[in-house]
């Protein structure tokens, strides 16, 4: 019976697979036009199972990302790296959606800042 509502909580709750070392959020603050904004994001797998990043996608083509693909032992760490093109002056605030195998809910990760001349 106990493992049933285990398995039962488990599925309702459906608790994150990851903690993240850096904040989910990062703010680029003011940026030259035309520079590099390129920021990781970087996290552990805190479940007892290997984990793998399905995907992570992004809100427009002004923002690329890339991560790993191997799997992730359980305690072991990952990265996700994502670039913003500035070749636009003003404010941006970009959100990611980070899909993880075997986790319904997926991760939110974000960056922000200002590109000036």
């Amino acid at each position: 019976m106990p493992l049933i509502f285990l398995l039962a909580v488990n599925l309702f709750f459906d608790t994150s697979k990851v903690v993240w070392t850096t904040p989910p959020a990062h703010d680029f603050g003011e940026i030259l036009r035309g520079s590099d904004a390129t920021f990781t994001f970087t996290f552990r797998n805190v479940s007892p199972a290997t984990l793998t990043l399905d995907n992570v996608r992004t809100e427009c083509s002004c923002t690329a990302t890339d991560w790993d693909a191997a799997p992730i032992a359980p305690n072991e760490s990952g990265k996700i790296t994502v670039s913003f093109d500035t070749k636009k002056v003003g404010f941006f605030k970009k959100k990611m959606t980070v899909w993880i195998r075997g986790q319904r809910k997926p991760e939110k990760i974000s960056i922000e800042g200002e590109v000036i001349e």
